[in-house]
């Protein structure tokens, strides 16, 4: 835990506490303050160091609100100078105040991952036209603005000019900077390392994607969870309980058994102060902090507590499988030449046709091309035959004509061979799609694309059955494109074709077949899904803005190897909490049994309070370094 050493405020109560408790000793030595010195003294010691707790307590007193914890502060303090022990009223204050401190510090520390990402926003952004800094609220979407090396990016948009290596680790959690060039998308929040860049501004700065994060990530207080509220429930009842008791223990024995007043007026003192539920109200909160803080340094926004706490009890995980088990990008997969055409002919030519079309197949058989070695033929006459293909004019081959597209548009021009048509069969039945390649001649070669399945994919849905979770498959994709990929990444419970409202319906199926479930996807599609699931996880980079939004975790850097790490973590968290509760309660009762007992001693429950305090927090802070 970090300690706020440069704080003056805290260096002063540590002197207060060192002092305090030196005079504790001398006291038990017998080396006491004089009289009637000591009383003002201490009275000063204590208003200097707590009085707002003293306040606090004097108006929770005044509008009788006998939850409060201050309230039993007063108490005890007020009882402790009744019996004379001037320095143990000390000791109780500063040790709460401290207490009080070590929250504080144990918040701040657990949200510090949060913190720092909301301090990273920049205001202003540099325009070209005016060539003024201009505040980000008052830029328009199309505006082009400049970044020099080592500054902030601003705004979301499109680099217009120049390239450099990007730093997006506030947005993705990835350390290592990615190279940008001219046409590729930059966020705001991230920070340009090396290159000066102009970049056209895609979004206002209410609707980047890092003023989403920032939204969001002011969510997470608002969201708490089951847990964290049934302790804030139990501190209402806890403490006038508490109060109760104390006085029962003050009460009983003083008047109807006739035993030493004083006595048991520092027993029920003693219990006021080792009751205090500081440990208990503590733990939740810091342990909640601490790991969507460690989420967050990972690229995972949480939005809250609530949903940390869901995931832990998470039976079966739903998952759409385009732009999250696969990259939604297509990729050559077989490249299958005929009629004596050799694997460079075929690929080289078609690329020399494709280099003309935008379509995203096209540009796959471009890129296979390339990634091969081949030199790319050149071509002319291309043109586009919406829905079937395309013909071009290879300026390299001796056959000029290149005919590439579906089967049935290369059959209406060419001889189709058995062979041929059960290739494309073959491929269609493993979810691929088939482009077949004729260079007026019959049917030169046929290749086949698919979509790229990430390659995390199949060890996060192994990590899914070694933790007893079912995974799912829900898509809008065809069914055998769906049976191909569950069978590589090993999914046996599939669902293909499925309309946005049909996948909604399979969220509700599921839940009733497994309790809890959660969804994960990237899409508008996906959108009614998540919202219907028990936790719902968009793919944020790759996602779209509705599904974010509708999400109640959004994974920003489109790992699916995370979400089993965040199920481990929300698990660690509530067995964390749950361990921390224990041990609080444990303590306590043990010294409210002794306090019972007549064997109660103030400094030791004073000391035992905080000691439990400073633990529990150490412990729930821990999390922020989880990574198993």
């Amino acid at each position: 835990m970090r300690l706020p050493l440069k704080d003056k405020k805290f260096i002063f109560l540590l002197v207060a506490i060192l002092v305090v408790v030196t005079l504790e000793i001398f006291s038990i030595f017998g080396i006491d303050m004089p009289m009637p010195y000591a009383p003002f003294i201490y009275v000063a010691f204590i208003l200097a160091i707590g009085h707002k707790v003293i306040w606090n307590g004097f108006q929770a007193l005044f509008r009788l609100n006998f939850s409060s914890i201050n309230l039993l502060m007063v108490i005890a303090v007020v009882g402790a100078f009744y019996l004379g022990e001037y320095p143990e009223a000390a000791v109780v204050i500063v040790l709460y105040v401290l207490g009080e401190r070590l929250e504080d510090i144990g918040i701040a520390n657990s949200k510090s991952a949060l913190d720092d990402l909301v301090s990273k926003s920049p205001k202003t952004a540099f325009i070209k036209a005016s060539g003024i800094d201009v505040p980000i609220d008052k830029i328009e979407i199309g505006t082009i603005i400049q970044v020099k090396p080592h500054d902030m990016i601003p705004l979301d948009g499109i680099i217009e000019y120049g390239e450099s290596a990007v730093d997006e680790a506030a947005i993705t959690g990835e350390p290592i900077p990615k190279d940008k060039h001219k046409g590729d998308l930059v966020f705001a929040g991230t920070l340009n390392k090396s290159g000066f860049i102009e970049i056209k501004t895609t979004k206002l700065s209410t609707d980047t994607t890092f003023s989403k994060i920032i939204k969001l990530t002011f969510e997470v207080s608002a969201n708490k969870s089951k847990t964290q509220k049934f302790i804030q429930q139990f501190a209402k009842i806890y403490t006038p309980s508490v109060i109760v008791l104390a006085a029962l223990l003050f009460v009983v024995p003083v008047f109807l058994l006739n035993k030493d007043m004083n006595h048991w007026l520092e027993q029920a003192i003693t219990l006021l102060v080792i009751a205090c539920p500081c440990a208990l109200v503590i733990s939740t909160p810091v342990a909640i902090y601490a790991a969507i803080g460690n989420a967050s340094s990972k690229g995972v926004l949480i939005k809250g507590g609530k949903y940390l706490e869901l995931l832990a009890g998470v039976n079966a995980i739903c998952l759409d499988k385009t732009r999250t088990i696969t990259f939604g990008n297509p990729v050559v997969s077989d490249v299958i030449p005929l009629n004596g055409t050799s694997r460079e002919e075929l690929l080289a030519c078609a690329a020399g046709a494709e280099v003309f079309s935008e379509h995203p197949l096209a540009q796959a058989i471009v890129d296979a091309a390339k990634n091969a070695g081949y030199k790319i033929h050149a071509a002319e006459k291309f043109e586009s035959i919406i829905g079937k293909g395309a013909i071009a004019k290879c300026l390299v081959c001796e056959d000029e004509t290149i005919l590439i597209g579906k089967l049935q548009f290369i059959g209406e021009s060419q001889p189709i061979t058995n062979d041929a048509e059960q290739i494309v069969k073959k491929l269609s039945e493993q979810g691929k799609t088939s482009v077949v390649v004729s260079f007026g001649n019959g049917v030169a070669g046929i290749i086949g694309l698919m979509d790229e399945i990430k390659p995390d994919s199949a060890e996060a849905i192994k990590e899914f059955r070694i933790m007893g979770i079912e995974p799912i498959m829900l898509t809008g994709d065809s069914i055998l494109s769906a049976n191909y990929v569950a069978d590589i990444v090993h999914i046996k419970e599939i669902f293909g074709g499925l309309l946005p409202e049909d996948k909604a319906a399979r969220i509700k199926e599921s839940i009733l077949k497994y309790k809890s479930v959660a969804m994960v996807g990237d899409g508008i599609n996906d959108a009614p899904a998540l919202a219907q699931s028990t936790v719902g996880i968009a793919m944020g980079a790759a996602g779209s803005d509705t599904a974010i939004e509708t999400a109640n975790i959004a994974l920003m850097n489109d790992k699916l190897s995370l979400i089993p790490f965040l199920i481990r973590l929300s698990k660690s968290t509530l067995f964390r909490i749950k361990m921390n509760t224990i041990g609080a309660i444990s303590i306590k009762v043990l010294f409210i049994l002794l306090a019972f007992m007549g064997y109660g001693n103030l400094v030791m429950a004073i000391a035992a309070d905080v000691g439990v305090t400073l633990i529990v927090i150490l412990i729930s802070l821990n999390l922020m370094k989880f990574e198993s």
